[in-house]
């Protein structure tokens, strides 16, 4: 065979091989963080997760690229998906519909393509977001969302991808549970991207709106973050479910010694004691009183009377 017959022969195969779709790499070339199945159950699709190119964080590495994804190695997972599993996601459920040409997927090579904004220095780039397409095969968020860590790694990309149950359970889950600094931090980073009317209580733990000087009871209440409320739950209950005194103190220092915000518990604290502190005065108002004393009968009027100077004392207990 002449020299030329051999340089278009080898020119030939190698754009054959290029121009052919790809087949899936095999697990040892994707993603160390990936999980053992990346098939999910009644998969009709493909889908391939890669790693954004303009990422900042991306910017100074220049790794060797794959010859036929134009990819480092490492930087792409395949998954195969279910079709009517993505269509819980409103950004999957758009990118499926009538609206876009088939054309889109055939040049594709029938396959559904993602970005990931991450570096590939990143111990887990794909976690969050095969997590995501897991719960929506599996909507098993009870199961997924554990701890505030996965609550706020998931949250973003339940946003990006518009999962709306997703973002529901993480916002569910961060209002009924503390946070560190370095968590709170992330929420208020989160917050200009959350529905205003799913994680209203939310917002407003963040951003607590200022109390009016001497509010009412009511508005007080509506003051309140979902924290702070449901500690003064916590310890109404406390206060008025044990008959011990000993077990309400113990209780108070349990508070103390481990809750994460020392300061909203000393808020809520402070909130109980003046609350204790005018029911006191109130009712020995009541008891001193002249117009009272002469308004009704004696006999009612002492029966009323033990029953305020009673109840007085037994306020009296919970100020100490």
């Amino acid at each position: 065979m002449s020299l030329r017959k051999r340089q278009r022969s080898a020119s030939s195969s190698r754009l054959a091989a290029f121009c052919s779709p790809p087949s899936p790499p095999p697990p040892s070339s994707a993603s160390a963080s990936s999980p053992d199945s990346l098939s999910f159950p009644n998969a009709d699709l493909l889908l391939r997760l890669h790693l954004d190119p303009s990422s900042p964080d991306d910017a100074d590495a220049k790794p060797e690229t794959d010859c036929h994804l134009g990819v480092a190695p490492g930087t792409f997972l395949y998954l195969h998906v279910s079709s009517a599993s993505l269509l819980r996601s409103r950004y999957f459920a758009a990118l499926l519909s009538d609206r876009w040409s088939p054309s889109t997927f055939a040049a594709a090579g029938g396959r559904l393509s993602l970005a990931v904004a991450a570096a590939p220095s990143f111990p887990r780039p794909f976690h969050a977001h095969v997590e995501v397409l897991r719960l929506l095969h599996t909507l098993d968020f009870a199961g997924a969302i554990r701890s505030t860590g996965d609550a706020l790694d998931l949250l973003p990309v339940a946003l990006q991808l518009l999962f709306d149950a997703c973002v529901e359970a993480c916002i569910r889950f961060l209002e009924a549970v503390p946070w560190s600094e370095e968590e709170e931090a992330r929420v208020i980073d989160l917050a200009p991207l959350l529905p205003a009317d799913e994680a209203a209580d939310l917002l407003a733990r963040v951003s607590p709106s200022p109390v009016a000087p001497g509010p009412s009871s009511a508005e007080g209440e509506a003051a309140r973050s979902p924290s702070e409320a449901m500690l003064h739950g916590l310890i109404h209950s406390a206060i008025h479910g044990h008959p011990v005194h000993a077990a309400t103190k113990a209780f108070v220092a349990m508070l103390l010694k481990d809750y994460p915000s020392l300061d909203c518990v000393r808020k809520v604290l402070d909130e109980a004691f003046q609350s204790r502190l005018d029911t006191v005065k109130e009712l020995m108002g009541k008891y001193a009183s002249p117009d009272f004393r002469v308004a009704v009968d004696s006999d009612e009027r002492e029966a009323i009377q033990r029953l305020n100077l009673q109840s007085a004392a037994l306020n009296v207990k919970h100020l100490y």
